[in-house]
Protein backbone atom coordinates (compact mmCIF):
# COMPACT_ATOMS: atom_id res chain seq x y z
CA UNK A 1 0.00 0.00 0.00
CA UNK A 2 1.32 3.43 -0.95
CA UNK A 3 2.36 5.76 1.82
CA UNK A 4 0.41 8.95 2.49
CA UNK A 5 1.78 12.10 0.86
CA UNK A 6 1.98 15.00 3.31
CA UNK A 7 1.95 18.13 1.14
CA UNK A 8 4.15 20.96 2.39
CA UNK A 9 5.45 19.07 5.42
CA UNK A 10 9.05 20.13 6.05
CA UNK A 11 9.38 18.56 9.50
CA UNK A 12 11.59 15.49 9.26
CA UNK A 13 10.43 14.17 12.63
CA UNK A 14 6.71 14.10 11.80
CA UNK A 15 7.36 12.63 8.35
CA UNK A 16 9.29 9.74 9.88
CA UNK A 17 6.96 9.30 12.85
CA UNK A 18 3.83 9.10 10.70
CA UNK A 19 5.55 7.14 7.90
CA UNK A 20 4.61 9.73 5.30
CA UNK A 21 6.06 9.44 1.80
CA UNK A 22 9.77 10.26 1.96
CA UNK A 23 12.68 9.84 -0.44
CA UNK A 24 15.78 8.92 1.57
CA UNK A 25 18.29 11.77 1.35
CA UNK A 26 20.25 10.93 4.51
CA UNK A 27 23.36 10.23 2.43
CA UNK A 28 23.62 14.03 2.36
CA UNK A 29 24.53 13.94 6.08
CA UNK A 30 27.50 11.70 5.41
CA UNK A 31 28.72 13.60 2.36
CA UNK A 32 28.50 16.96 4.09
CA UNK A 33 30.23 15.73 7.23
CA UNK A 34 33.05 13.92 5.49
CA UNK A 35 33.90 16.82 3.18
CA UNK A 36 34.83 18.81 6.26
CA UNK A 37 34.23 22.27 4.79
CA UNK A 38 34.02 24.95 7.46
CA UNK A 39 31.17 27.00 5.97
CA UNK A 40 29.13 25.71 3.03
CA UNK A 41 26.58 27.56 0.91
CA UNK A 42 24.37 25.36 -1.25
CA UNK A 43 22.12 27.02 -3.83
CA UNK A 44 19.14 25.21 -5.29
CA UNK A 45 15.81 26.38 -6.78
CA UNK A 46 12.83 26.83 -4.46
CA UNK A 47 10.88 23.78 -3.35
CA UNK A 48 13.80 21.43 -3.88
CA UNK A 49 14.00 20.01 -0.35
CA UNK A 50 16.45 22.51 1.13
CA UNK A 51 14.39 23.16 4.25
CA UNK A 52 13.59 19.49 4.82
CA UNK A 53 17.27 18.57 4.50
CA UNK A 54 18.23 21.31 6.96
CA UNK A 55 15.59 20.05 9.38
CA UNK A 56 16.97 16.54 8.91
CA UNK A 57 20.49 17.75 9.76
CA UNK A 58 19.21 19.46 12.91
CA UNK A 59 17.44 16.29 14.06
CA UNK A 60 20.51 14.19 13.34
CA UNK A 61 23.20 16.30 15.03
CA UNK A 62 21.38 18.18 17.80
CA UNK A 63 21.96 17.09 21.37
CA UNK A 64 18.26 17.74 21.91
CA UNK A 65 17.52 14.71 19.73
CA UNK A 66 20.08 12.38 21.29
CA UNK A 67 18.86 8.79 21.32
CA UNK A 68 16.25 9.36 18.61
CA UNK A 69 17.36 6.44 16.51
CA UNK A 70 13.73 5.85 15.58
CA UNK A 71 13.99 8.83 13.20
CA UNK A 72 16.85 7.30 11.22
CA UNK A 73 16.48 3.55 11.61
CA UNK A 74 16.07 1.93 8.19
CA UNK A 75 17.60 4.89 6.34
CA UNK A 76 20.96 4.89 4.56
CA UNK A 77 22.80 6.92 7.21
CA UNK A 78 21.97 4.33 9.90
CA UNK A 79 23.83 1.57 8.08
CA UNK A 80 27.20 2.78 9.41
CA UNK A 81 28.10 2.48 13.08
CA UNK A 82 30.23 5.64 12.88
CA UNK A 83 27.16 7.73 12.15
CA UNK A 84 24.93 5.94 14.62
CA UNK A 85 27.44 7.06 17.26
CA UNK A 86 27.50 10.63 15.89
CA UNK A 87 23.74 11.19 16.10
CA UNK A 88 22.66 13.70 18.76
CA UNK A 89 26.12 14.83 19.83
CA UNK A 90 26.38 18.53 18.89
CA UNK A 91 24.70 21.76 19.96
CA UNK A 92 22.89 23.09 16.88
CA UNK A 93 21.67 26.61 16.12
CA UNK A 94 18.98 26.56 13.43
CA UNK A 95 17.67 29.71 11.73
CA UNK A 96 15.56 30.45 8.68
CA UNK A 97 15.11 33.77 6.89
CA UNK A 98 12.26 32.39 4.77
CA UNK A 99 9.72 34.78 6.30
CA UNK A 100 11.76 37.96 5.85
CA UNK A 101 9.66 39.43 3.04
CA UNK A 102 9.27 43.04 4.11
CA UNK A 103 8.90 46.14 1.95
CA UNK A 104 11.16 48.38 4.08
CA UNK A 105 14.60 47.92 5.56
CA UNK A 106 13.45 48.75 9.07
CA UNK A 107 10.79 46.04 9.00
CA UNK A 108 13.20 43.54 7.46
CA UNK A 109 15.82 44.26 10.11
CA UNK A 110 13.24 43.87 12.88
CA UNK A 111 12.04 40.61 11.37
CA UNK A 112 15.57 39.25 11.34
CA UNK A 113 16.03 40.38 14.94
CA UNK A 114 12.79 38.60 15.84
CA UNK A 115 14.12 35.39 14.28
CA UNK A 116 17.40 35.66 16.23
CA UNK A 117 15.45 36.40 19.42
CA UNK A 118 13.32 33.29 18.89
CA UNK A 119 16.53 31.22 18.73
CA UNK A 120 17.57 32.67 22.07
CA UNK A 121 14.13 31.85 23.48
CA UNK A 122 14.67 28.26 22.39
CA UNK A 123 17.74 28.12 24.64
CA UNK A 124 16.19 30.11 27.50
CA UNK A 125 16.85 27.23 29.88
CA UNK A 126 20.52 28.27 29.88
CA UNK A 127 19.64 31.28 32.05
CA UNK A 128 19.02 28.92 34.97
CA UNK A 129 22.45 27.36 34.72
CA UNK A 130 25.50 28.39 36.74
CA UNK A 131 27.80 28.42 33.71
CA UNK A 132 26.47 31.85 32.64
CA UNK A 133 27.84 34.89 34.44
CA UNK A 134 25.73 37.94 35.18
CA UNK A 135 27.04 39.86 32.15
CA UNK A 136 26.09 37.02 29.81
CA UNK A 137 22.66 36.71 31.35
CA UNK A 138 22.15 40.43 30.84
CA UNK A 139 23.19 40.11 27.18
CA UNK A 140 20.83 37.17 26.82
CA UNK A 141 17.94 39.36 27.95
CA UNK A 142 18.92 42.21 25.61
CA UNK A 143 18.36 40.04 22.56
CA UNK A 144 14.89 41.03 21.36
CA UNK A 145 13.02 42.26 18.31
CA UNK A 146 14.02 45.84 19.21
CA UNK A 147 17.72 45.21 19.85
CA UNK A 148 20.35 47.43 18.31
CA UNK A 149 22.00 46.25 15.11
CA UNK A 150 25.36 45.75 16.79
CA UNK A 151 23.72 43.44 19.32
CA UNK A 152 21.96 41.47 16.59
CA UNK A 153 25.16 41.16 14.55
CA UNK A 154 27.02 39.46 17.40
CA UNK A 155 24.09 37.48 18.81
CA UNK A 156 24.72 34.12 17.11
CA UNK A 157 28.44 34.32 17.85
CA UNK A 158 27.75 35.02 21.53
CA UNK A 159 25.22 32.19 21.72
CA UNK A 160 27.81 29.86 20.16
CA UNK A 161 30.20 30.58 23.03
CA UNK A 162 27.51 30.03 25.63
CA UNK A 163 26.53 26.68 24.10
CA UNK A 164 30.17 25.66 23.83
CA UNK A 165 30.73 26.25 27.51
CA UNK A 166 27.56 24.44 28.45
CA UNK A 167 27.98 21.35 26.27
CA UNK A 168 31.76 21.32 25.89
CA UNK A 169 31.54 21.12 22.09
CA UNK A 170 31.62 23.64 19.30
CA UNK A 171 28.32 24.41 17.58
CA UNK A 172 26.82 23.65 14.20
CA UNK A 173 24.99 26.62 12.65
CA UNK A 174 22.31 26.01 10.02
CA UNK A 175 20.87 29.00 8.12
CA UNK A 176 18.05 28.25 5.67
CA UNK A 177 17.01 30.64 2.87
CA UNK A 178 19.73 33.12 3.66
CA UNK A 179 19.01 35.14 0.50
CA UNK A 180 15.26 35.78 0.88
CA UNK A 181 15.94 39.17 2.55
CA UNK A 182 18.36 40.00 -0.30
CA UNK A 183 15.81 39.43 -3.03
CA UNK A 184 13.18 41.44 -1.18
CA UNK A 185 15.69 44.24 -0.61
CA UNK A 186 16.43 44.40 -4.33
CA UNK A 187 12.77 44.49 -5.30
CA UNK A 188 11.86 47.08 -2.65
CA UNK A 189 14.88 49.36 -2.89
CA UNK A 190 16.86 48.88 0.34
CA UNK A 191 19.71 46.75 -0.98
CA UNK A 192 22.63 48.71 0.50
CA UNK A 193 21.15 48.73 4.01
CA UNK A 194 20.46 44.99 4.10
CA UNK A 195 23.93 44.21 2.74
CA UNK A 196 25.58 46.25 5.48
CA UNK A 197 23.63 44.47 8.22
CA UNK A 198 24.04 40.94 6.88
CA UNK A 199 27.76 41.44 6.22
CA UNK A 200 28.30 42.17 9.92
CA UNK A 201 26.01 39.30 10.97
CA UNK A 202 27.69 36.77 8.69
CA UNK A 203 31.19 37.88 9.64
CA UNK A 204 30.53 37.45 13.37
CA UNK A 205 28.67 34.16 12.87
CA UNK A 206 30.72 32.37 10.25
CA UNK A 207 34.15 34.04 10.04
CA UNK A 208 35.33 35.27 13.45
CA UNK A 209 33.40 32.72 15.53
CA UNK A 210 35.96 30.48 17.33
CA UNK A 211 33.17 28.29 18.69
CA UNK A 212 31.89 27.19 15.28
CA UNK A 213 32.36 23.53 14.38
CA UNK A 214 30.92 24.04 10.92
CA UNK A 215 28.03 25.79 9.22
CA UNK A 216 25.66 25.29 6.32
CA UNK A 217 23.64 27.90 4.48
CA UNK A 218 21.05 27.30 1.78
CA UNK A 219 19.36 29.62 -0.66
CA UNK A 220 18.31 30.07 -4.26
CA UNK A 221 21.07 32.41 -5.37
CA UNK A 222 24.79 32.80 -4.88
CA UNK A 223 24.96 36.48 -4.01
CA UNK A 224 28.14 38.26 -5.02
CA UNK A 225 31.12 37.78 -2.73
CA UNK A 226 31.70 41.52 -3.02
CA UNK A 227 28.56 42.22 -1.01
CA UNK A 228 27.75 40.37 2.23
CA UNK A 229 30.37 37.66 1.73
CA UNK A 230 33.32 40.00 1.33
CA UNK A 231 34.89 38.83 4.60
CA UNK A 232 34.11 35.12 4.23
CA UNK A 233 37.18 33.62 2.57
CA UNK A 234 36.34 30.31 4.26
CA UNK A 235 33.09 29.89 2.30
CA UNK A 236 32.60 26.86 0.04
CA UNK A 237 29.92 27.68 -2.55
CA UNK A 238 27.99 24.85 -4.21
CA UNK A 239 25.87 25.96 -7.17
CA UNK A 240 23.67 23.97 -9.55
CA UNK A 241 26.66 23.24 -11.77
CA UNK A 242 28.93 22.07 -8.92
CA UNK A 243 29.74 18.40 -8.49
CA UNK A 244 29.10 18.30 -4.75
CA UNK A 245 25.75 17.12 -3.34
CA UNK A 246 24.47 16.51 -6.87
CA UNK A 247 21.66 14.10 -5.90
CA UNK A 248 20.93 15.42 -2.40
CA UNK A 249 18.30 17.94 -3.52
CA UNK A 250 15.54 17.08 -5.96
CA UNK A 251 14.55 13.58 -7.08
CA UNK A 252 16.58 11.46 -9.45
CA UNK A 253 14.77 9.66 -12.25
CA UNK A 254 15.23 6.34 -10.46
CA UNK A 255 13.64 7.79 -7.31
CA UNK A 256 10.72 9.20 -9.31
CA UNK A 257 10.03 5.98 -11.20
CA UNK A 258 10.20 3.99 -7.95
CA UNK A 259 7.64 6.36 -6.43
CA UNK A 260 5.35 6.05 -9.46
CA UNK A 261 5.49 2.28 -9.07
CA UNK A 262 4.54 2.57 -5.40
CA UNK A 263 1.48 4.68 -6.25
CA UNK A 264 0.39 2.53 -9.21
CA UNK A 265 1.31 5.22 -11.73
CA UNK A 266 4.13 3.51 -13.60
CA UNK A 267 2.29 3.96 -16.90
CA UNK A 268 2.53 7.76 -16.49
CA UNK A 269 6.32 7.98 -16.72
CA UNK A 270 6.25 9.72 -20.10
CA UNK A 271 4.06 12.65 -19.14
CA UNK A 272 5.79 13.08 -15.77
CA UNK A 273 9.17 13.23 -17.49
CA UNK A 274 7.92 15.72 -20.08
CA UNK A 275 6.54 18.11 -17.49
CA UNK A 276 8.76 17.83 -14.41
CA UNK A 277 12.15 16.45 -15.50
CA UNK A 278 14.93 18.61 -16.88
CA UNK A 279 16.92 19.96 -13.96
CA UNK A 280 20.66 19.29 -14.09
CA UNK A 281 22.84 19.39 -10.98
CA UNK A 282 26.54 18.93 -11.58
CA UNK A 283 27.02 15.85 -13.77
CA UNK A 284 23.60 14.37 -13.02
CA UNK A 285 20.87 15.02 -15.61
CA UNK A 286 17.21 14.08 -15.21
CA UNK A 287 16.68 15.65 -11.81
CA UNK A 288 12.97 16.13 -11.13
CA UNK A 289 11.24 18.92 -9.27
CA UNK A 290 10.16 17.24 -5.98
CA UNK A 291 7.29 19.64 -5.24
CA UNK A 292 5.56 18.82 -8.51
CA UNK A 293 6.26 15.10 -8.08
CA UNK A 294 4.75 14.79 -4.61
CA UNK A 295 1.70 16.77 -5.74
CA UNK A 296 1.39 14.52 -8.78
CA UNK A 297 1.59 11.42 -6.56
CA UNK A 298 -1.05 12.88 -4.25
CA UNK A 299 -3.51 13.95 -6.95
CA UNK A 300 -2.67 11.52 -9.71
CA UNK A 301 -2.82 14.10 -12.47
CA UNK A 302 -0.77 16.78 -14.19
CA UNK A 303 -0.80 20.27 -12.76
CA UNK A 304 1.20 23.48 -12.71
CA UNK A 305 2.42 22.80 -9.19
CA UNK A 306 5.92 24.26 -8.86
CA UNK A 307 5.34 27.46 -10.80
CA UNK A 308 2.28 28.30 -8.69
CA UNK A 309 3.97 27.96 -5.29
CA UNK A 310 5.31 31.52 -5.16
CA UNK A 311 5.58 34.70 -7.14
CA UNK A 312 7.46 34.65 -10.41
CA UNK A 313 7.18 38.42 -10.65
CA UNK A 314 10.93 39.12 -10.48
CA UNK A 315 11.67 36.77 -13.36
CA UNK A 316 8.84 38.31 -15.38
CA UNK A 317 9.94 41.85 -14.58
CA UNK A 318 13.51 41.20 -15.66
CA UNK A 319 12.47 39.66 -18.97
CA UNK A 320 9.76 42.24 -19.67
CA UNK A 321 12.05 45.20 -19.01
CA UNK A 322 15.13 43.53 -20.46
CA UNK A 323 17.01 44.54 -23.57
CA UNK A 324 15.83 43.67 -27.09
CA UNK A 325 18.62 41.08 -27.23
CA UNK A 326 17.31 39.42 -24.09
CA UNK A 327 13.80 39.20 -25.56
CA UNK A 328 15.20 37.75 -28.78
CA UNK A 329 16.95 35.07 -26.75
CA UNK A 330 13.71 34.35 -24.93
CA UNK A 331 12.10 33.73 -28.34
CA UNK A 332 14.70 31.04 -29.02
CA UNK A 333 14.13 29.48 -25.62
CA UNK A 334 10.37 29.34 -26.13
CA UNK A 335 10.98 27.54 -29.41
CA UNK A 336 12.91 24.87 -27.51
CA UNK A 337 16.34 26.07 -28.62
CA UNK A 338 19.48 26.65 -26.57
CA UNK A 339 21.83 29.61 -26.42
CA UNK A 340 25.45 29.99 -25.40
CA UNK A 341 26.67 32.63 -22.99
CA UNK A 342 29.62 33.49 -20.77
CA UNK A 343 28.42 34.32 -17.27
CA UNK A 344 29.26 34.25 -13.58
CA UNK A 345 26.96 32.22 -11.38
CA UNK A 346 27.26 34.67 -8.53
CA UNK A 347 24.41 37.16 -8.61
CA UNK A 348 25.22 40.86 -8.56
CA UNK A 349 21.79 42.29 -7.83
CA UNK A 350 22.92 45.83 -8.55
CA UNK A 351 23.67 44.77 -12.14
CA UNK A 352 20.34 43.09 -12.90
CA UNK A 353 19.08 46.16 -14.72
CA UNK A 354 22.40 46.95 -16.39
CA UNK A 355 23.16 43.81 -18.37
CA UNK A 356 21.69 40.55 -19.54
CA UNK A 357 24.36 38.34 -17.96
CA UNK A 358 23.13 38.91 -14.41
CA UNK A 359 19.55 38.15 -15.50
CA UNK A 360 20.52 34.82 -17.05
CA UNK A 361 22.54 33.98 -13.91
CA UNK A 362 19.48 34.58 -11.75
CA UNK A 363 17.20 32.54 -14.02
CA UNK A 364 19.72 29.67 -13.97
CA UNK A 365 20.01 29.71 -10.18
CA UNK A 366 16.22 29.93 -9.81
CA UNK A 367 15.64 26.80 -11.89
CA UNK A 368 13.99 28.46 -14.87
CA UNK A 369 16.98 27.56 -17.03
CA UNK A 370 19.27 24.55 -17.07
CA UNK A 371 22.87 24.29 -18.18
CA UNK A 372 22.92 21.53 -20.80
CA UNK A 373 26.63 22.16 -21.15
CA UNK A 374 29.10 23.91 -18.87
CA UNK A 375 32.82 24.34 -19.58
CA UNK A 376 35.69 26.54 -18.48
CA UNK A 377 37.28 28.48 -21.32
CA UNK A 378 40.96 28.54 -20.36
CA UNK A 379 41.78 31.08 -23.06
CA UNK A 380 39.14 33.57 -21.89
CA UNK A 381 39.44 32.43 -18.26
CA UNK A 382 35.67 32.43 -17.99
CA UNK A 383 32.83 29.93 -17.61
CA UNK A 384 30.79 29.15 -20.74
CA UNK A 385 27.24 27.83 -20.54
CA UNK A 386 24.71 26.46 -22.98
CA UNK A 387 21.30 27.22 -21.50
CA UNK A 388 17.78 25.99 -22.17
CA UNK A 389 14.35 26.25 -20.54
CA UNK A 390 14.23 23.56 -17.87
CA UNK A 391 11.02 21.74 -18.78
CA UNK A 392 7.46 22.12 -20.00
CA UNK A 393 6.15 23.43 -16.69
CA UNK A 394 8.66 26.29 -16.82
CA UNK A 395 7.78 27.04 -20.44
CA UNK A 396 4.10 27.33 -19.54
CA UNK A 397 5.06 29.72 -16.72
CA UNK A 398 6.83 32.07 -19.14
CA UNK A 399 3.97 31.84 -21.62
CA UNK A 400 1.55 32.92 -18.91
CA UNK A 401 3.81 35.77 -17.83
CA UNK A 402 3.98 37.00 -21.42
CA UNK A 403 0.21 36.75 -21.79
CA UNK A 404 -0.09 38.83 -18.64
CA UNK A 405 2.01 41.65 -20.09
CA UNK A 406 -0.85 42.54 -22.43
CA UNK A 407 -3.60 41.76 -19.95
CA UNK A 408 -4.51 45.41 -19.51
CA UNK A 409 -5.41 45.61 -23.20
CA UNK A 410 -6.06 41.96 -24.03
CA UNK A 411 -9.27 42.70 -25.91
CA UNK A 412 -7.42 45.22 -28.10
CA UNK A 413 -4.39 43.00 -28.74
CA UNK A 414 -6.65 40.06 -29.54
CA UNK A 415 -8.56 42.27 -31.96
CA UNK A 416 -5.28 43.25 -33.59
CA UNK A 417 -4.23 39.61 -34.04
CA UNK A 418 -7.63 38.81 -35.52
CA UNK A 419 -7.27 41.70 -37.95
CA UNK A 420 -3.76 40.52 -38.83
CA UNK A 421 -4.97 37.03 -39.67
CA UNK A 422 -7.85 38.46 -41.71
CA UNK A 423 -5.60 40.92 -43.56
CA UNK A 424 -7.68 43.93 -42.43
CA UNK A 425 -5.05 46.68 -42.75
CA UNK A 426 -7.26 49.52 -41.45
CA UNK A 427 -8.23 47.58 -38.32
CA UNK A 428 -4.59 46.55 -37.82
CA UNK A 429 -3.53 50.21 -37.72
CA UNK A 430 -6.33 51.15 -35.35
CA UNK A 431 -5.74 48.37 -32.86
CA UNK A 432 -1.95 48.42 -33.00
CA UNK A 433 -1.87 52.10 -32.10
CA UNK A 434 -4.17 51.40 -29.16
CA UNK A 435 -1.97 48.56 -27.98
CA UNK A 436 1.15 50.71 -28.25
CA UNK A 437 -0.48 53.63 -26.44
CA UNK A 438 -1.61 51.44 -23.54
CA UNK A 439 1.45 49.27 -23.10
CA UNK A 440 4.57 51.21 -24.09
CA UNK A 441 5.18 52.49 -20.57
CA UNK A 442 4.75 48.97 -19.19
CA UNK A 443 8.02 48.02 -20.88
CA UNK A 444 9.96 50.99 -19.49
CA UNK A 445 12.99 50.32 -17.32
CA UNK A 446 13.24 53.85 -15.97
CA UNK A 447 16.61 54.57 -17.54
CA UNK A 448 15.56 53.86 -21.13
CA UNK A 449 11.93 54.86 -21.65
CA UNK A 450 10.24 52.86 -24.39
CA UNK A 451 9.08 55.95 -26.25
CA UNK A 452 12.73 56.63 -27.05
CA UNK A 453 13.59 52.95 -27.39
CA UNK A 454 10.52 51.30 -28.99
CA UNK A 455 12.49 48.11 -29.61
CA UNK A 456 11.69 47.19 -26.00
CA UNK A 457 8.02 47.28 -26.84
CA UNK A 458 7.92 45.50 -30.14
CA UNK A 459 10.30 42.76 -29.09
CA UNK A 460 7.95 42.12 -26.18
CA UNK A 461 5.02 42.22 -28.56
CA UNK A 462 6.63 39.55 -30.72
CA UNK A 463 6.92 37.32 -27.66
CA UNK A 464 3.22 37.90 -27.10
CA UNK A 465 2.45 36.84 -30.66
CA UNK A 466 4.52 33.69 -30.16
CA UNK A 467 2.32 32.68 -27.25
CA UNK A 468 -1.03 33.73 -28.72
CA UNK A 469 -0.49 32.21 -32.16
CA UNK A 470 1.52 29.12 -31.17
CA UNK A 471 -1.30 26.76 -32.12
CA UNK A 472 -1.58 28.25 -35.63
CA UNK A 473 1.89 29.38 -36.64
CA UNK A 474 5.56 28.65 -36.29
CA UNK A 475 7.09 32.04 -35.49
CA UNK A 476 10.70 32.75 -36.40
CA UNK A 477 12.63 35.99 -36.43
CA UNK A 478 15.76 37.55 -37.77
CA UNK A 479 17.40 40.81 -36.83
CA UNK A 480 20.22 43.15 -37.70
CA UNK A 481 21.56 44.87 -34.63
CA UNK A 482 22.08 48.60 -34.56
CA UNK A 483 19.67 49.56 -37.33
CA UNK A 484 16.32 49.35 -35.54
CA UNK A 485 15.13 46.58 -37.87
CA UNK A 486 13.51 43.33 -36.87
CA UNK A 487 11.64 40.91 -39.09
CA UNK A 488 9.15 38.25 -38.06
CA UNK A 489 7.94 35.32 -40.11
CA UNK A 490 4.70 33.47 -39.33
CA UNK A 491 4.46 30.14 -41.12
CA UNK A 492 1.23 28.09 -40.86
CA UNK A 493 1.79 24.90 -38.93
CA UNK A 494 1.56 21.58 -40.69
CA UNK A 495 -0.02 18.45 -39.23
CA UNK A 496 3.36 17.03 -38.31
CA UNK A 497 4.28 20.19 -36.40
CA UNK A 498 2.12 19.66 -33.34
CA UNK A 499 3.21 22.09 -30.62
CA UNK A 500 3.59 21.01 -27.03
CA UNK A 501 0.40 20.35 -25.07
CA UNK A 502 -0.55 23.77 -23.79
CA UNK A 503 -3.34 22.44 -21.60
CA UNK A 504 -3.28 19.72 -19.00
CA UNK A 505 -5.62 17.24 -20.65
CA UNK A 506 -5.21 15.12 -23.77
CA UNK A 507 -8.33 16.72 -25.21
CA UNK A 508 -6.42 20.01 -25.48
CA UNK A 509 -3.89 18.34 -27.77
CA UNK A 510 -6.71 17.04 -29.97
CA UNK A 511 -8.17 20.54 -30.27
CA UNK A 512 -4.78 21.88 -31.32
CA UNK A 513 -4.41 19.13 -33.92
CA UNK A 514 -7.82 19.99 -35.37
CA UNK A 515 -6.86 23.67 -35.48
CA UNK A 516 -3.66 22.85 -37.34
CA UNK A 517 -5.57 20.84 -39.92
CA UNK A 518 -7.54 23.99 -40.66
CA UNK A 519 -4.31 25.96 -41.18
CA UNK A 520 -3.51 24.39 -44.54
CA UNK A 521 -4.90 27.35 -46.46
CA UNK A 522 -3.90 30.01 -43.94
CA UNK A 523 -1.67 32.83 -45.21
CA UNK A 524 1.98 33.05 -44.23
CA UNK A 525 2.98 36.46 -42.87
CA UNK A 526 6.21 38.45 -42.99
CA UNK A 527 6.55 41.54 -40.78
CA UNK A 528 9.39 44.04 -40.79
CA UNK A 529 9.59 46.40 -37.80
CA UNK A 530 11.46 49.63 -38.33
CA UNK A 531 12.04 52.73 -36.22
CA UNK A 532 11.71 56.09 -37.93
CA UNK A 533 14.87 58.16 -38.09
CA UNK A 534 13.86 61.76 -38.72
CA UNK A 535 17.14 62.62 -40.45
CA UNK A 536 16.50 59.88 -43.03
CA UNK A 537 12.72 59.56 -43.29
CA UNK A 538 10.46 62.60 -43.10
CA UNK A 539 7.21 60.69 -42.60
CA UNK A 540 6.17 57.39 -41.06
CA UNK A 541 4.96 56.40 -44.51
CA UNK A 542 8.54 56.66 -45.74
CA UNK A 543 9.65 54.36 -42.93
CA UNK A 544 6.96 51.87 -43.93
CA UNK A 545 8.29 51.92 -47.51
CA UNK A 546 11.80 51.27 -46.22
CA UNK A 547 10.55 48.34 -44.17
CA UNK A 548 8.77 46.80 -47.16
CA UNK A 549 11.83 47.45 -49.31
CA UNK A 550 13.88 45.58 -46.72
CA UNK A 551 11.60 42.52 -47.07
CA UNK A 552 12.12 42.46 -50.84
CA UNK A 553 15.86 43.11 -50.76
CA UNK A 554 16.49 40.38 -48.22
CA UNK A 555 14.20 37.98 -50.08
CA UNK A 556 12.55 36.78 -46.91
CA UNK A 557 9.79 35.02 -48.81
CA UNK A 558 12.25 32.64 -50.45
CA UNK A 559 12.24 30.44 -47.36
CA UNK A 560 8.46 30.17 -47.46
CA UNK A 561 8.38 29.57 -51.21
CA UNK A 562 10.92 26.76 -50.77
CA UNK A 563 8.53 25.14 -48.33
CA UNK A 564 5.74 25.05 -50.90
CA UNK A 565 3.78 28.16 -49.94
CA UNK A 566 2.66 30.03 -53.09
CA UNK A 567 3.44 33.73 -53.47
CA UNK A 568 -0.25 34.73 -53.30
CA UNK A 569 -0.46 33.26 -49.79
CA UNK A 570 2.48 35.27 -48.45
CA UNK A 571 1.46 38.61 -46.91
CA UNK A 572 4.12 41.26 -46.26
CA UNK A 573 3.73 44.10 -43.77
CA UNK A 574 5.93 47.00 -42.74
CA UNK A 575 5.52 48.35 -39.19
CA UNK A 576 6.95 51.84 -38.67
CA UNK A 577 7.44 53.26 -35.15
CA UNK A 578 7.93 56.79 -33.94
CA UNK A 579 7.50 57.02 -30.19
CA UNK A 580 4.03 55.65 -29.42
CA UNK A 581 2.84 56.13 -33.00
CA UNK A 582 2.68 53.14 -35.33
CA UNK A 583 1.90 52.95 -39.04
CA UNK A 584 1.41 49.64 -40.82
CA UNK A 585 1.62 49.22 -44.57
CA UNK A 586 1.28 46.19 -46.83
CA UNK A 587 3.12 45.19 -50.00
CA UNK A 588 1.10 44.74 -53.16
Amino acid sequence: MARTVSIGNQDFESIRRENYFYVDKTHFIKEWWERGDSVTLITRPRRFGKTLNMNMLEKFFSVEYAGREDLFRGLRIWEEEKYRALQGTYPVIMLSFAKVKETTYRNAQKKMCQIIASVYNHFYYLLDREKLNDQEKEYFRRVSVDMEEYVASDAIGVLSEILFRYYGKKVIVLLDEYDTPMQEAYVNGYWEEIVSFTRSLFNATFKTNPYLERALMTGITRVSRESMFSDLNNLEVVTVTSEKYMDSFGFTEEEVFTALNEFGLSDRRGEVKQWYDGFIFGRIPDIYNPWSIINYLDKGKLGLYWINTSSNSLAGKLVREGSPELKMTMEKLLRGETFAIILDEQIVFSELEQGDEAVWSLLLASGYLKAVQHTFNALLRKEEYELKLTNLEVQVMFERLIEGWFGRCSHVSNAFLKALLMGDLKAMNTYMNKVALQTFSYFDTGSNPSEQEPERFYHGFVLGMMVELADKYVLTSNRERGFGRYDVMLEPRQENEIPHISGLEAAANNRERDAIKNNRERDAIIIEFKVQYSDMEAELADTVKEALKQIEEKQYEAILRARGIPAERIKKYGFAFCGKKVLIGRAG
